[in-house]
């Protein structure tokens, strides 16, 4: 039986409009698309990617995050609305906000509201806690642009709910891998043979099977609750290094080196430094309990070796 298959009858004549229809958005419109009661949209700034996105039974819709005028057509166009778009990563006036979000938000209050509005943000807006367990109830405390900027959208997501009784779920995601996904697993990394933290400097990481994703994100736009924040992680606990040495040894490769936090910064770009000054471990009791996720890779480990089938 398909995500939708359960629902009450008079929720199954829907309009899902998807915002940043990347891989995780076509993995959700691919369990959208298991409904012919459902008509999937997608926003897209370019006109080449329309054949493509038709090809998936998805109907493009012209506009620009970057554009506000643009998004004037989606107002009422949705019943339902899926936001995985990032945040711009350019200059800003302000580095700390999101304008892409806060212009959707604008655009959807000028005609009937959707049911729900769930946003697709990260679990970096935890920033580093050292190692602890997280659960939505931990404050925010974001440490690099990028998480302000996420936590930003949070809030204006929010907010519109906050406003107009709009039903709003906010999915705070750890990384995201799957083998048929660019860069999805850890393979080339391996490749390269950089280097990760030795034990005693290690950090906790966090993860989610792309399909597991998806499917939380469809969930999310019927049962998640109102202004609510959903962990979107599985249930692995390792550290970073550890990660790497499991995909190593599935792989037949061989570990990666270990180096000491204070001779990292000679040999690691600083996005992956960033990465790795941050600690923590998702708990994900609201995904499953209030989602209802029955996570098809429950692990890394499992999800890794499927990978090999």
């Amino acid at each position: 039986m398909s995500l939708l298959g359960a629902l009450p009858a008079r929720f199954r004549r829907e309009r899902v409009l998807i915002i940043g229809c990347g891989d995780v958005g076509q993995r959700a419109a691919g369990v959208l698309g298991g409904s012919s009661r459902v008509r999937v949209m997608a926003l897209t700034s370019s006109p080449d990617r329309a054949p493509a996105l038709r090809g998936l039974g998805i109907t493009p819709l012209r506009g620009n995050l970057d554009d506000p005028g643009s998004l004037r057509r989606l107002a009422g166009l949705a019943t339902r609305v899926l936001h995985l778009a990032p945040p711009p990563t350019g200059d800003l006036a302000d580095w700390r906000l999101d304008p892409r979000t806060r212009a959707l938000t604008r655009a959807l209050v000028l005609r009937s509201l959707p049911s729900a509005l769930v946003y697709g943000s990260t679990s970096g807006v935890y920033g580093d806690c050292q190692g602890r367990w997280v659960d939505e109830t931990t404050t925010a405390k974001p440490l690099t642009p990028r998480a302000w900027r996420r936590v930003d959208a949070e809030a204006a997501v929010h907010w519109l709910g906050r406003a107009t009784g709009l039903r709003t779920t906010v999915l705070r995601i750890p990384g995201i891998y799957a083998p048929d996904r660019e860069g999805g697993t850890p393979r080339e990394r391996l490749l390269r043979g950089t280097p990760v933290l030795r034990a005693e400097d290690d950090v906790y990481t966090n993860h989610i099977h792309a399909d597991d994703l998806a499917r939380a994100c469809v969930l999310a736009l019927w049962r998640g609750r109102s202004q609510r924040n959903v962990n979107v992680v599985d249930d692995t606990e390792l550290k970073m290094g550890d990660y790497f040495d499991l995909a190593a040894d599935l792989y037949g490769m061989p570990r990666p080196p270990r180096v000491a936090r204070d001779a990292a910064g000679d040999q690691l770009p600083l996005m992956l430094l960033s990465f790795m000054s941050e600690s923590r471990r998702l708990r994900n009791h609201r995904l499953k309990q209030e989602l209802g996720l029955r996570l098809r890779y429950p692990t890394v480990a499992q999800g890794l070796e499927a990978s090999r089938d």
